[in-house]
């Protein structure tokens, strides 16, 4: 009979990286969705994620929020005229840019932006309590330095 850990590292083998990141920032994205919605921020659908993911649109071009979400400007541009129709946030020109545009945030952008702080700050403290103190910091350390490193480019 295979032990846990002889189980664990079969499983563990067999999926790739691609599908151990993913599914857990899928199921962050539809929990903080749904408690968002809970809050009363009740427009927000799961592709408002491609423009409110960190750092948040706040001050940047729409251009610069297509590249993080890895989007084309148009989509893009999609979603931040849905947002900014529920007055999350406006788009305005640059003076002296040529027609350049800039994003920011509304009051209700930024308190949406804050009530995800919070939920991301609970999930953290369940996954904490969940892997261990001492697991949890490897699993954020590991995550920074692939964060930081060549191969998150």
């Amino acid at each position: 009979m295979a032990t846990s850990t002889e189980v664990l590292q079969t499983r563990t083998e067999d999926l790739l990286i691609g599908a151990l990141l993913r599914v857990p920032a899928q199921t962050i994205q539809r929990r903080l969705i749904k408690e968002l919605n809970a809050a009363g921020f009740d427009e927000l659908r799961l592709p408002h994620m491609a423009v409110l993911q960190f750092p948040g649109p706040d001050g940047a071009r729409p251009g610069t929020i297509a590249e993080r979400a890895g989007m084309s400007k148009q989509a893009i541009n999609q979603l931040l005229s849905s947002l900014e129709g529920y007055g999350y946030l406006v788009r305005s020109d640059i003076p002296g840019e040529g027609g350049a545009r800039v994003v920011r945030s509304t009051e209700r952008g930024h308190a949406a932006f804050w009530k995800m702080v919070d939920i991301l700050r609970d999930i953290e403290e369940e996954w904490r309590t969940e892997l261990g103190p001492e697991r949890f910091a490897q699993l954020k350390a590991l995550l920074f330095v692939v964060w930081d490193s060549p191969l998150a480019r």
